[in-house]
């Protein structure tokens, strides 16, 4: 376990950086194979398959750099200052005796 927020990050950079490399250079294989077998040596597939590699492996580490997130959710922006000042805690009090509607009176 990491003993500070600075092994932290530097775990998650070596972890990142180390699925680059195993997801680039399968890709990378993968075009070759591709290149090789089905589009007579061209070079794109080589090049599509390792951006792919590296694409993946740029989503997985922002993600793990990342504010989580769970699909169907939203992240709600701050209150503006004149929200927060209400003071929400206390239950609202029902209205005095007063300024109560009387009740509808009926005939005889």
């Amino acid at each position: 376990m990491p003993s500070s927020s600075e092994n932290a990050v530097v775990e998650k950079y070596d972890k990142c950086l180390a699925d680059l490399i195993v997801k680039s250079g399968i890709g990378f294989s993968a075009g070759v194979i591709a290149s090789v077998i089905l589009f007579k040596r061209r070079g794109w597939p080589v090049a599509l398959s390792t951006g792919v590699g590296i694409g993946m492996s740029y989503a997985d580490c922002e993600r793990s750099f990342g504010m989580p997130r769970i699909p169907g959710t939203r992240v709600l922006p701050p209150r503006p200052a004149a929200f927060q000042s209400l003071n929400t805690s206390t239950p609202l009090s029902p209205a005095p005796a007063s300024e109560a509607k009387p009740a509808a009176e009926t005939s005889k």
